[in-house]
């Protein structure tokens, strides 16, 4: 490979959050700089830059993926959601609204990768609390402990139970 050919540009169009977006971009923009600098939406985080602790997950055609380590042009066509599209009118869902009764977060930096995470799941697949950790644990928060946020979680799912560690 050439460095021409690390620097050329490449025709991107995706649908984020319902909108159509179409850019010519570096081919190795990666899909989290895409978001945040050409589209606009910052609600998407970057934390480790290496895919590892969750705050840059956002939904691709269905799929919770990591936009960190996702170059742009991987997702050509595809619909993508963010944590933007979330809530309606300034409503919030019943699992943002949740993460704030429950005090499930606390410098809000890794709140998007959770909620999107939750959001490209069935909550029907998660009907034990041991299940929800279990799916969280791709997610890092340096701030909570979890408790707070499993609690979230298993109050809008309908998912009763202690969890067998805290009994």
């Amino acid at each position: 490979m050439t460095s021409d050919q690390g620097s050329r540009e490449i025709d991107l169009t995706v649908t984020i959050n319902g909108m159509e977006v179409r850019r010519r971009v570096p081919a190795r923009l990666l899909l989290s700089d895409f978001i945040r600098d050409e589209v606009g939406l910052t609600g998407t985080h970057v934390g480790c830059e290496h895919g590892y602790c969750g705050a840059c997950t956002v939904i691709a055609d269905g799929d919770a993926i990591r936009s960190c380590s996702t170059l742009a042009v991987q997702v050509d066509g595809s619909d993508i959601r963010t944590v933007e599209d979330l809530a309606s009118d300034g409503e919030l869902t019943p699992m943002q609204q949740a993460f704030h009764e429950n005090h499930a977060m606390q410098c809000g930096f890794c709140t998007a990768g959770f909620l999107m995470t939750l959001e490209s799941v069935d909550p029907d697949d998660y009907r034990e609390p041991e299940q929800v950790v279990e799916l969280l644990s791709g997610n890092l928060c340096r701030c909570t402990g979890y408790q707070n946020i499993v609690k979230a979680v298993c109050s809008v799912w309908g998912v009763e139970g202690r969890r067998r560690d805290s009994q």
